[in-house]
């Protein structure tokens, strides 16, 4: 079974409890249509699990398919940069058709960022270091296409549907005790 390398750290976008008995680690892409299915799902398991679940992305862009995934991925870690990252995170998964750079400005505007601290940003050198490393961090950890799911460390194997899903949550989090 493959391993989630590395395992997550401070520099890893986390929302949850770090004592969470389960954590999901997406690695995705926002112009992904799997991973835009997958979203709402994740959505609710956070929801439904609380507490017990810790949720982690990792950029994957797949930009031979999706000529937009690269400047989604540079436009969340900019808003991240002003404290949006999750919404600017939720906000693109919904809007997966609207990812032009006229777009990404818009979104950002939505969100009440500074555009031109926006803008200025999404070329940033750490954003792409950022990337690249989650690219690296892909081939280390076996995953294979988006979206690709680690729950607790190890690869998820199952369906994308949402009750298998919520099943193999609910078993980690079983299994966590004592």
């Amino acid at each position: 079974m493959s391993t989630l390398a590395p395992p997550l750290s401070e520099r890893d976008h986390v929302v949850g409890p770090a004592d969470a008995r389960v954590t999901l680690v997406e690695y995705g892409d926002f112009e992904c249509p799997h991973c835009g299915s997958l979203h709402p799902i994740v959505q609710a398991a956070r929801k439904a699990f609380g507490e017990n679940l810790r949720f982690a992305f990792r950029h994957f862009p797949l930009r031979s398919s999706h000529p937009h995934a690269l400047a989604a991925a540079r436009a969340v870690e900019a808003a991240g940069e002003q404290g949006k990252f999750w919404e600017m995170f939720d906000r693109l998964y919904r809007r997966q058709t609207e990812l032009s750079d006229t777009d990404l400005e818009r979104h950002a505007r939505d969100l009440g960022l500074d555009a031109t601290r926006f803008r200025d940003s999404l070329g940033e050198r750490a954003h792409e270091v950022r990337i690249r490393e989650d690219l690296a961090s892909v081939s280390l950890s076996g995953a294979r296409g988006t979206p690709s799911l680690f729950i607790n460390g190890e690869l998820y194997g199952g369906s994308l549907e949402r009750d298998e899903i919520f099943a193999a949550l609910a078993r980690a989090a079983v299994a966590l005790v004592p």
